[in-house]
């Protein structure tokens, strides 16, 4: 079993950026007001310091993200479930500026050509009541695993 990066500084190693660059399966766990984990499911991407997802405002983990920035992303590919990546870090920034066009470029991306996430990712009329918020998060301990990996390169 290989582990990469585990303890690292924050650092998400090259040949794991794929997985924070619109991967499969993304889960970002924030810390409610109660102390339980509150997790959902997020699209990501990386803007090479920082991991960037998107929510919306006055959602429950953009509410918990504004209390505690400390979360967790966990992201794997599904056709390699004993490969994935764990990045722990904190909330740096959270901005509606530039959030909807991050949203159309994240939904582009994960779609494979170009779309626009309110009417073509989801319904128009949500573009109406909801209202995106782009949060970066700065990585502080990555674990990066790769079970398949055999130790020692055998």
């Amino acid at each position: 079993m290989g582990v990469l990066g585990a303890g690292t500084q924050g650092l998400i190693p090259v040949s794991y950026r794929d997985l924070v660059e619109c991967p499969p399966v993304a889960a970002l766990t924030t810390v409610m007001a109660d102390g339980y984990p509150q997790t959902s499911v997020v699209w990501c991407d990386f803007d090479g310091s920082c991991v960037r997802v998107n929510t919306m405002r006055g959602f429950a983990k953009e509410r918990n993200m504004r209390r505690d920035p400390k979360v967790t992303l966990l992201c794997y590919d599904p056709r390699r479930p004993l490969r994935y990546l764990e990045v722990r870090g904190r909330v740096v920034e959270m901005t509606e500026e530039g959030a909807s066009a991050h949203l159309d470029a994240l939904a582009s991306k994960y779609a494979g050509r170009p779309i626009r996430y309110f009417g073509d990712a989801i319904p128009a009329r949500f573009a109406e009541t909801e209202i995106p918020v782009l949060c970066k998060i700065r990585p502080t301990h990555v674990v990066a695993l790769d079970a398949n990996e055999r130790e020692g390169g055998r």
